[in-house]
Parts: C-alpha cells; structure tokens; sequence
C-alpha cells in the first residue's frame, strides 16, 4: 500500500468523522431550540390559564399580502422617470438578428 493510498483513506475517514459530528452538533442544537421553544409556550400557556386569559396557539403566520407589496413597492421605485409605475410593454417592433460567425465567448 503506497503512502498515497493510505493518507487518503485516513483523511476519508476523518473528514466522515468530521461530517458525521458536525451533523450531530446540528440535529443537538436543533432539538435543544425547539424542546426550549416548548417549554417556554408550555409556560406561557400556564401563565395564562393562572391569569384567566384564553391560551394562544403557537403559530406562526406568513403574510403574504405583505411581500406582495414589498415587491410592487421595490418595482415602482425602480420604474422609469417618464412611464407610470406597473406600466407594461404591450407592443413590441420585432426584427430578425444575424448570427454572428464566431461563437458566444468571440473566437
């Protein structure tokens, strides 16, 4: 077995190591955060059955009427001095090109 070899089948089996306790430290810290975020809801939800107040779901929501409008605003602020905003192209002259004899990147 020629030193090569063997130096790239130890680094294989490091580098997997590596991998294997990266992605161990990620599905910890992932499992930590969400038994940390039922915790705290369990005692929110507490909290609010001791005080009387109706208990919350824990959801979260997703407006999407809300990125709609941050788009249509970011494409008016962009749109042309002269046309309105949202303004669109409806008609268009078309012509043919001429291929060119050399290739895209000019050889």
């Amino acid at each position: 077995m020629s030193f090569e070899r063997l130096f790239f089948s130890v680094f294989g089996f490091f580098l997997r190591l590596g991998l294997l306790v990266v992605g161990l430290m990620v599905m910890v810290f992932v499992l930590a955060l969400s038994l940390f975020m039922l915790v705290a809801w369990g005692l929110y939800a507490l909290i609010a059955r001791l005080l009387g107040r109706p208990v919350q779901p824990l959801a979260f929501t997703i407006l999407r009427q809300a990125q709609a409008q941050f788009f249509r605003r970011a494409n008016a602020q962009s749109a042309p001095s002269g046309a309105p905003a949202g303004a669109e192209v409806i008609d268009v002259n078309s012509r043919e090109v001429d291929s060119a004899t050399t290739d895209r990147l000019g050889r």
